[in-house]
């Protein structure tokens, strides 16, 4: 194990341990996880030689995990289980005073890696469309060898066009499973005759919503007209999913103030900014520091749906907690630059004109993940943004806690925005520009949120 030099208090080294791996069978840690849990403490004391454990701050745990943030031989799993070690240690076990002013939840949960099929690398880490492991009747594998020049001219026609990562994803998928289910010897034998059957099939036999089959449908469209060079021509009378008309989910004011109020630390900033801007979850997660304009208090939404720029109005409110967050950043990027990183992702059109601009200031994530991750191409270890996934389970979780009944996501913030803005009379115009809508009948479905319920109709009842 280790020896007294570690300065472990003045308890025998083995009675410290076996008290620590009591604390861990009571917190509901494995007997077969309990070990490893005592080797990350471990490594955290040995890291500390000359200092005793009480004597410790909550810079020294931030200080710590940001270092181990810097290895890339640790998985998600294994930094989270670092996280969950030192967090009993001193919250748990020792009960020291640092522990409330560690962001446990944001190194515990906000500090995994993106994968290489996010969103934001995705078009620059692969060549290809993943395939949907739910194509029809095939893997898709054999698919993706048989039509690859069709396939390969169906990405290029949808990147010249501006479309989304997104987009692009979703169309290559469909279009898969379309092929796989009709099931052509070539692409000359495809005939409205299939795509009327997949678009059947995928509501008679996989029930699937509105949206999906329309979305099929506008994907296989776009490879008859960009891939096969014609019209899918006359489909007729198919069975068609059923839209409904739903309204979004607003939360009122207070309910607003309360869920805020139990969030903390990073997820209270960034939740704060969907709910005082109107952006939608990727807007705020991909912000970097020259999106940030103080002295206008407003901030520049770039690239987003729609390839459209725009610009939000900086809530005053949080102007001081950005300015803490964008110093914690930039004092992480002077120490990742420190020890041979700070870069963070510039997609391949900024990276060949600006070739040195991902170790600039500027281009640093506002919201920077605690770890740093490898690029899957050229294998450069840089630091992305926070994977979103860690916000959306928070809000959901203290929704739950707080005991609102409604369905809350991150999404519900723009909504709420969207109705509080009306409600304080700003006409609709405005709304529909700060909320980025290319069509107003978009923005108008919050005045129908406005119009019904409590708002516009007397019970009569009362």
């Amino acid at each position: 194990m280790i020896d007294n030099s570690l300065h472990i208090d003045s308890e025998p080294v083995a009675r410290f341990w076996d008290k620590y791996i009591e604390v861990l069978s009571k917190q509901g840690v494995k007997e077969s996880s309990q070990r490893w849990y005592v080797k990350r403490v471990e490594q955290y004391i040995q890291h500390f030689p000359d200092e005793r454990l009480q004597s410790h701050s909550a810079e020294h745990v931030a200080d710590y995990f940001t270092q181990m943030g810097r290895d890339g031989g640790l998985s998600d799993w294994q930094f989270r289980q670092l996280v969950g070690a030192i967090r009993i240690l001193f919250c748990d076990f020792i009960k020291h005073d640092l522990c409330s002013a560690v962001d446990w939840k944001y190194w515990s949960e906000a500090s995994k890696r993106l994968s290489p099929t996010h969103f934001t690398l995705a078009r620059e880490a692969v060549n290809h469309v993943k395939d949907d492991k739910r194509d029809v009747d095939s893997s898709g594998e054999d698919i993706r060898l048989r039509f690859d020049d069709a396939l390969t001219r169906l990405v290029a026609d949808i990147r010249q066009r501006g479309y989304s990562i997104s987009t692009e994803q979703s169309y290559g998928q469909w279009v898969v499973r379309f092929l796989a289910f009709s099931s052509p010897e070539s692409l000359e034998e495809i005939a409205s005759a299939d795509v009327l059957a997949f678009l059947e099939h995928l509501v008679m036999k996989r029930n699937v919503s509105a949206s999906t089959q329309s979305q099929a449908l506008n994907a296989i469209q776009f490879f008859f007209k960009s891939v096969l060079e014609r019209d899918v021509g006359e489909l007729g009378d198919f069975a068609r999913s059923k839209r409904p008309k739903r309204l979004p989910t607003v939360l009122a004011p207070q309910e607003v103030n309360a869920l805020l109020d139990a969030l903390d630390g990073v997820h209270y900033l960034m939740a704060s900014l969907l709910y005082g801007t109107g952006m939608r979850l990727m807007e705020c997660i991909r912000l970097r520091v020259q999106d940030i304009d103080f002295p206008y208090q407003q901030i520049h939404v770039r690239n987003a749906k729609g390839k459209k720029d725009r610009v939000v109005p900086l809530p005053r409110k949080l102007a001081q907690p950005l300015r803490d967050q964008l110093a914690k950043a930039e004092t992480l990027h002077q120490e990742d630059l420190d020890n041979g990183f700070g870069e963070v992702f510039m997609p391949d059109a900024l990276a060949r004109k600006y070739p040195k601009a991902s170790r600039e200031w500027i281009w640093q994530y506002v919201f920077p993940s605690g770890r740093i991750s490898v690029d899957p191409r050229s294998g450069k270890q840089r630091r992305h943004h926070l994977d979103e996934s860690s916000l959306q389970k928070m809000i959901k979780r203290k929704a739950r806690e707080i005991g609102i009944t409604k369905r809350v996501t991150s999404h519900t913030l723009r909504h709420s925005f969207a109705t509080h803005m009306l409600e304080n009379g700003y006409d609709i115009r405005t709304v529909q520009e700060l909320l980025g809508h290319a069509d107003v009948s978009t923005t108008m479905i919050y005045t129908h949120v406005l119009n019904k319920g409590g708002h516009g109709v007397r019970s009569p009842l009362d």
